[in-house]
C-alpha cells in the first residue's frame, strides 16, 4: 500500500538493538526505509544491523548514549554528513533503574531516569529538526504507565507522563514546519526491559489479569503501530497518544 511505502526515507531509532526498537527497525526497513540503529553498545547494534541487511533491508549502526546531549549532537553531525537529511525519528530508548516504592528513590535515580527518558528524547528531537527539511514524523515511545502508574514503577511512570506532555507541546510547536509528533503507549510487552515483571509469576499474573486480551504483547505488535504513526497513512495525526495495551486501560 502506497501510504506505508517508506522507500529511501531516513529513519533513526533509539534503543534499537533489541525489543521494541529492533522490531521497529525491522518493520521500517521492510517498508523501504534506511534505518539508523542507535544504542549504547556498538557490537549489539552491528549484529542487529547485519541481520536486517541480510534480510534485504538497509540498516546502519551508530553507537550513542542518548542520556548525553553532546553524544546526540555528534551523532547527528555524522547523519548530516552521510545522509543529508532525516525523515523519521523513533525515540524508544528508556531506562528504569528503580523497581520498588517510589519514596525510596534517591536523587541519582531521579536524575538518571529523567536524563534518559525525558531529556534524551528532547535533545534527540532538538537536533533532528534541522535535518527534517520538508516534513518529518517523530514517535516518542512512552507507556501506559503515563496514564496509570505501574506497581513499583513510580519514578519511571512520572517520566513517561512527562514524555506524553512534551509530545503534545512539540506537536504544536513543530506543526508549522510540517513535522508530526506523536506518542505510543505500549502495555506490558515481552522485552528484556520488562523482564522484572514477566519473570515474576506473581507480578506477571497480576498484571495480565487486568488485560482484557489475557496476555502481554510481542514487540512486533508495537512496531505495527509505529509504522502507522510515521507513515503517510497518519498524515493528519499529530499530538496523539496511541495506546496499545490489550485493553488494560479500558
Amino acid at each position: 500500500m502506497k501510504e506505508f511505502d517508506l522507500t529511501d526515507r531516513v529513519a533513526v531509532i533509539t534503543g534499537a538493538s533489541r525489543g521494541i526498537g529492533l522490531a521497529c527497525a525491522r518493520k521500517l526497513a521492510a517498508c523501504g526505509a534506511r534505518v539508523i540503529l542507535v544504542s549504547r553498545k556498538a557490537q549489539s547494534l552491528e549484529e542487529a544491523a547485519a541481520a536486517i541487511n541480510a534480510a534485504g533491508g538497509k540498516a546502519y549502526a551508530m553507537a550513542c548514549h542518548t542520556g548525553y546531549p553532546d553524544q546526540i549532537q555528534a551523532m547527528y553531525e555524522k547523519i548530516k554528513d552521510q545522509f543529508g537529511r532525516l525523515d523519521i525519528l523513533v525515540n524508544n530508548a528508556a531506562t528504569n533503574p528503580h523497581f520498588g516504592e517510589m519514596i525510596t528513590a534517591d536523587a541519582g535515580i531521579w536524575d538518571k531516569t529523567f536524563d534518559v527518558n525525558v531529556k534524551g528524547p528532547f535533545f534527540m528531537i532538538k537536533y533532528a529538526v534541522p535535518l527534517m527539511k520538508d516534513k518529518g514524523a517523530i514517535v516518542n515511545v512512552s507507556s501506559v504507565n503515563a496514564v496509570r502508574p505501574g506497581l513499583f514503577q513510580g519514578v519511571y511512570s512520572a517520566t513517561k507522563a512527562a514524555l506524553v506532555n512534551m509530545t503534545q507541546s512539540l506537536a504544536r510547536e513543530l506543526a508549522p514546519k510540517g513535522i508530526r509528533v506523536n506518542s505510543l503507549l505500549p502495555g506490558l510487552t515481552d522485552t528484556q526491559f520488562a523482564s522484572a515483571i514477566i519473570s515474576s509469576e506473581e507480578i506477571c499474573d497480576h498484571v495480565v489479569s487486568q488485560i482484557p486480551l489475557g496476555r502481554y504483547a510481542k514487540p512486533e505488535e508495537m512496531a505495527g503501530a509505529v509504522l502507522y504513526l510515521v507513515s503517510d497513512a497518519a498524515s493528519y495525526t499529530t499530538g496523539a497518544s496511541l495506546i496499545c495495551d490489550g485493553g488494560m486501560l479500558v
